[in-house]
C-alpha cells in the first residue's frame, strides 16, 4: 500500500496513468465495432499506415506537438483505409490481402522517412522513433489533453450515431435498403476507429496498437450479447489495461509501458475466454460434463427400473455389473451422484445397489416422458 501511495503521489505517473486509461477506454469501446464487422486486421493496417504520417507531419511542421503528429497520423491512416477499400472494390484481391499490402507498403515508407528525419540536424527529431513501440513515460499534460479531447470527440460521435452504427455493423444491406447513407456511415465509423488508434501511437506504438483495439473488445464479447454492455466492458477492459500497464511500468525499472499494456490486455482476454460464465471454455466444459452425467444417470436409472419392473419386490438389490447386460456400465462417480440424489442406495457388503422410492418414481417419470415424446 505504501508503494501504491508513492506511485499515485507522483505527478508523472498520474499523468501517464490518466492518459493510458483514456486511451484504453476509447480504443476498447471502438474496437468492438471493428471486431463485430470482422475488421480486426484493420487496426493493424491503420497503426502501421500511420507511421509515415507522423514522420511527414514532423518534416513539414518541424514540431513535435502531439496534435500535429496525430493529424498527420490520422491523414495517413485514413488514406490507408481508403486504399484498402479501393483495392477490394477494383480488383479481385480479398480484404485480408489488401490489408497486408497497405500495411507493409506504408510501414516501409514510414521507416524510410524516419531514417531521413533522423539524419536531420534538428534537435526536435528526438523521440520520433519511439512511435514504433511507444514510450508512455514521455507523455506530458498536453498529450493527455489531446488524448482526452480526441477520445471524447470519438465517444460523443459514437453516442450520436449509435443506432446507425449498430445497424451497419450487424446488417449493412438492410441499412442501405432503409435509405441510410451506408457508405458515409461506414466511412465515419472507420474514421473514428482510425482516430482511436492514432491517438495511442505515442503510448503503445505502431507495432502493438492494434492489440489494444482488438484484445479488450474480444474479452468483452465473451460476457454479453448486448451491444451496449459489450462496448462499455470493452472500454473498461481497455482502461484497466492502460492503468495496470502504467503502474507496472512505473514500479519496475526498464519496463516499457506499451508492451506491458498489451500483455495485460492479452491476459484479460485469455481469462475471459477461459472463465466467462456463458462463453468461457471452462464453464462450457463443466456444463458439458454435467450434461453427460445427467444423461448417464437417467440411463442407469431407467435400466435399473427395467430390471425390477416385473419383480414383486422392486427394491431388491442388484449387482451393478448386471447393467452391462443392457449395454451400460455404472461408473462409481455416477452411482455416487445418484446416491446423493437419493435415487439409489447401496445394500449389503457386496456393493450391490437398489432403487429407493424416490428413484422408482423418478425412473417412472423419465420413461413415461420418453414414451410421450
Amino acid at each position: 500500500m505504501d508503494g501504491l501511495g508513492a506511485l499515485l503521489s507522483d505527478y508523472t505517473v498520474r499523468t501517464v496513468m490518466l492518459g493510458c486509461a483514456l486511451l484504453g477506454f476509447t480504443a476498447g469501446a471502438l474496437g468492438v465495432f471493428a471486431l463485430l464487422r470482422r475488421q480486426s486486421l484493420l487496426g493493424d493496417a491503420i497503426s502501421h499506415a500511420a507511421l509515415p504520417g507522423v514522420a511527414i507531419a514532423f518534416l513539414l511542421s518541424g514540431s513535435r506537438d502531439p496534435l500535429v503528429l496525430v493529424l498527420g497520423a490520422l491523414a495517413s491512416g485514413w488514406l490507408g483505409t481508403l486504399l484498402v477499400s479501393a483495392i477490394t472494390r477494383s480488383t479481385r484481391l480479398r480484404e485480408d490481402s489488401a490489408l497486408g499490402i497497405v500495411l507493409s507498403v506504408f510501414f516501409g515508407i514510414g521507416l524510410v522517412v524516419l531514417v531521413i528525419v533522423n539524419r536531420l540536424p534538428s534537435a526536435g527529431k528526438a523521440g520520433l522513433s519511439t512511435f514504433l513501440f511507444g514510450n508512455a513515460s514521455t507523455m506530458l499534460t498536453r498529450d493527455v489533453w489531446t488524448i482526452c479531447l480526441l477520445g471524447l470527440a470519438c465517444l460523443i460521435c459514437l453516442a450520436l450515431f449509435w443506432k446507425e452504427f449498430k445497424l451497419i455493423s450487424f446488417d449493412p444491406q438492410f441499412a442501405a435498403s432503409t435509405g441510410l447513407p451506408e457508405r458515409m456511415l461506414d466511412t465515419t465509423l472507420t474514421t473514428l476507429i482510425v482516430l482511436a488508434i492514432v491517438i495511442g501511437l505515442q503510448a503503445v506504438g505502431v507495432v502493438l496498437m492494434s492489440a489494444l483495439v482488438v484484445a479488450p473488445a474480444a474479452a468483452a464479447r465473451q460476457f454479453s450479447d448486448k451491444l451496449l454492455n459489450v462496448v462499455l466492458l470493452g472500454g473498461l477492459f481497455g482502461a484497466m489495461s492502460g492503468i495496470g500497464g502504467a503502474m507496472l511500468s512505473a514500479s519496475m525499472e526498464k519496463l516499457p509501458t506499451g508492451p506491458v499494456i498489451v500483455v495485460i490486455a492479452s491476459v484479460l482476454t485469455l481469462l475471459a475466454i477461459l472463465l466467462a460464465p456463458h462463453r468461457g471454455l471452462l464453464p462450457d466444459w463443466f456444463r458439458h460434463v454435467a450434461s453427460r452425467r445427467r444423461i448417464e444417470t437417467q440411463r442407469i436409472l431407467q435400466a435399473l427400473y427395467r430390471l425390477v419392473e416385473s419383480d414383486p419386490d422392486p427394491f431388491r438389490p442388484h449387482d451393478p455389473n448386471a447393467l452391462q447386460a443392457v449395454g451400460l456400465k455404472a461408473a462409481r462417480s455416477t452411482l455416487a451422484v445418484m446416491v446423493d440424489l437419493g435415487w439409489v442406495e447401496y445394500s449389503g457388503e457386496r456393493g450391490w445397489i437398489r432403487l429407493t422410492e424416490a428413484g422408482w418414481q423418478e425412473a417412472r417419470r423419465s420413461i413415461g416422458g420418453e414414451a410421450a415424446t
